[in-house]
């Protein structure tokens, strides 16, 4: 009888019990990680070719009590290992854990190596090779604290590999991960099974083999155990012949109840391919389907099993909310008396289903943890059925309903005052309730969510919720589709942080502003190429600049001097250090055909280019950053500390009677008048006239006042 431990993932120890146990293992006792058994070499075989959980099946060799070492060293070269295999067989060894003396796990699997090849050539015998890629012998090294375990790999690869996958699509789940949803969802064999996002069809391959009694490891041409000298080979070939009859009668005997959708096309090659080549291609019906069309492809109730993508990237979560609330609707309208059971690493977008699960199960996707629920759907009554949309709108009642009242009274209050004004970017929402702490912006047909950064004591997951609460609250309000309502964090930036690339997409458009055309970028960098908050000082600017010399400071994209030009000023000077800024600032120009020599654009330092600027100009607008710290410029600046020596500098370059627009964003920002006196300037604070009607909410930020000479 053979001692046999079978490794799982993590939470599946359970399950594999249970199956070991159908393959007639004895002896069962479930250990963290895998499960302990008992086997005669028919049933130790048939484990290896049969389970679909365990990730590999290892013979222990001996135990042994490690303190350091020279320990770990006496342990493995002492022990008979020409009983298992001869120094003709190339080997490896996978070693993990620490202990207080061996704390790195290569220096283990090295000691471990010398005691092997030292055991052999102390016999009289060749130095074995180790071939890190295909080993004859593969083992299975585990130290934990101070005990030793040192196996036998009888796997050799592990056991998820089946060998049935040429080609998958991003982010594959692996075969025994799949098998395991399938155990759990609920399906029973014979009825519809159906994936809707099915990717590289991992799920139903795995399914459907299940039904046609085919052998997960049929197809594995390598094993751990064919060099092993214990191994029985006229056992194993006769548990896989039995497997080849079984697979055989299995697949003439199911019927192709499996269906697979996917919208992309060249996945549903690749699943194609991987069903061919795990023998159950004839068993599953591929289709290319968008998740907003679909139905029941069959009239007999039956699963939906799914592992909808899940991002990390904050970016992608307007998208997957879209994605997680058509599908729920979906469900809702078309499958009712169906189960379903959905596999996500984002709790919160299972939520965005709207379905109420009957069980959930906990799993590990590599590093990240898992949950799946399964459903049984209800019927909807036929009032409700007849009220659905079926299309990609959503139902917002649900999902932050006072939010999305507040964001709907600010709609229909603002777009109308919008169209009149000329503009087409504008601010909808901006922090109203407290508890949804985000601000709306819309460009054109575009839609900005900003979430400000939550404070340390706020649940990170009941922040997150309440994000994607609010995210679909404005996706069915706004109407907007998913694919065009951008996600962002906003939180205090230092430095030169607002020229940080997040992204590198070159989705530019352009919105409209009193009459001038600016071009804006919604997902590449930390702002957008235009400050909303500004738009009345740029009207203003533009109205002054008839005729006069116009410098832009800090320029940023130029908007300010598109203005300026437009309401014809005769010259202009735009100046930033971003030359990404100027380049979009160029762009602007050439989108309002904005020519001639007298429009100059300067990549500089600001500070530095004030030490020597020469030119005279009849108005000026600079709008400096709150504070900076760049490398590339020679010292910090603070707006409160240094406003003072700026203007000081802006002066000896304004005529006698121009005018100077000093704009900033800092709270609490205080204007040196007594210091500005002594300049020969005055100062007047224009702030309440330039806020815009949509930024009334939050006055503090926005700083602006007219400086001329006394």
């Amino acid at each position: 009888m053979n001692q046999l431990f079978a490794t799982t993932a993590r939470g599946f120890e359970e399950l594999l019990k249970t199956e070991l146990e159908k393959l007639g293992a004895s002896q069962c006792k479930i250990a963290q990680g895998g499960v302990h058994y008992h086997a005669d070499d028919e049933t130790l075989y048939r484990t290896l070719l049969w389970s679909r959980l365990s990730s590999r099946i290892l013979y222990p060799l001996f135990s042994s009590k490690v303190y350091d070492d020279a320990d770990l060293y006496t342990a493995v070269v002492n022990f008979a290992w020409q009983q298992h295999f001869s120094a003709d067989d190339s080997f490896v060894v996978d070693f993990s854990g620490t202990n207080q003396a061996i704390r790195h796990t290569q220096y283990g699997a090295m000691r471990v190596k010398d005691g092997i090849v030292d055991y052999f050539t102390r016999h009289g015998q060749a130095r074995p090779q180790v071939d890190k890629d295909y080993p004859d012998i593969r083992l299975n090294v585990y130290l934990n604290r101070e005990e030793l375990n040192v196996s036998l790999d009888l796997s050799g690869e592990a056991l998820h590999m089946r060998g049935y996958r040429s080609d998958t699509g991003a982010a594959p789940l692996r075969e025994t991960l799949a098998a395991a949803i399938i155990i759990r969802s609920g399906w029973k064999f014979g009825t519809p099974l159906v994936d809707p996002m099915c990717g590289s069809g991992t799920l139903l391959i795995e399914a459907a083999q299940m039904e046609a009694n085919i052998a997960p490891q049929l197809n594995r041409l390598h094993w751990g155990f064919n060099r092993w000298k214990k191994h029985q080979q006229a056992v194993w070939q006769k548990v896989k012949a039995e497997a080849l009859v079984q697979a055989e009668q299995g697949t003439q005997q199911c019927t192709a109840h499996f269906f697979g959708l996917d919208r992309d096309h060249r996945v549903l090659e690749k699943a194609k391919q991987n069903a061919e080549n795990a023998g159950v291609g004839h068993l599953i019906i591929f289709k290319a389907a968008d998740i907003a069309t679909l139905t029941p492809p069959t009239t007999e109730v039956g699963t939906v099993v799914c592992n909808p993508p899940y991002g990390e990237r904050l970016g992608a979560t307007p998208t997957l909310i879209a994605l997680y609330s058509v599908f729920g609707r979906r469900l809702k309208q078309y499958f009712a008396h169906w189960q379903a059971s959905i596999f996500s690493s984002e709790l919160s977008l299972l939520d965005c289903l709207r379905l109420r699960s009957s069980r959930q199960f906990k799993a590990k996707n590599g590093p990240l943890d898992c949950i799946q629920k399964n459903y049984l759907i209800s019927e909807l009554p036929e009032a409700v059925k007849q009220n659905e949309d079926t299309g990609l709108q959503f139902n917002a009642n649900n999902a932050a309903p006072d939010f999305a009242n507040r964001l709907n009274k600010n709609i229909k209050k603002i777009e109308k005052w919008a169209k009149q004004q000329g503009i087409d970017a504008y601010r909808l929402y901006d922090a109203d309730l407290p508890e949804y702490n985000l601000a709306v912006d819309r460009y054109a047909d575009h839609i900005v969510v900003q979430e400000y950064a939550a404070p340390k004591n706020i649940d990170p997951q009941k922040a997150r919720q309440r994000l994607l609460d609010a995210v679909t609250a404005t996706l069915a309000v706004t109407g907007v589709e998913s694919n065009k309502l951008v996600l962002k964090v906003r939180q205090k930036q230092k430095g030169n942080n607002q020229y940080e690339k997040l992204a590198n997409k070159g989705d530019y458009f352009f919105v409209h502003e009193y009459g001038a055309k600016l071009w804006v970028n919604l997902t590449d960098y930390l702002d957008t190429g235009l400050f909303l908050d500004h738009r009345l000082t740029r009207k203003m600017v533009g109205e002054m600049a008839k005729g006069k010399d116009f410098l832009n400071l800090f320029s940023y994209t130029g908007s300010c001097t598109v203005h300026a030009i437009l309401g014809g000023a005769k010259s202009s000077t735009t100046v930033d250090m971003s030359n990404t800024y100027l380049n979009w600032a160029e762009q602007n120009f050439i989108l309002n055909n904005i020519k001639g020599r007298q429009h100059k654009l300067i990549q500089a330092d600001c500070l530095q280019w004030l030490e020597n600027a020469k030119g005279q100009y009849d108005l000026i607008f600079v709008d400096p950053p709150t504070f900076s710290n760049s490398k590339r410029m020679e010292n910090s600046w603070d707006v409160q500390r240094d406003h003072l020596l700026l203007l000081q500098k802006l002066s000896k370059l304004l005529r006698r009677h121009g005018t100077i627009i000093f704009s900033n964003n800092k709270r609490g920002f205080k204007m040196d008048l007594a210091g500005l006196e002594q300049l020969g300037l005055q100062a007047e604070n224009i702030s309440a006239q330039t806020l815009p009607q949509d930024f009334q909410r939050n006055p503090h930020i926005h700083n602006c006042w007219r400086i001329t000479f006394k």
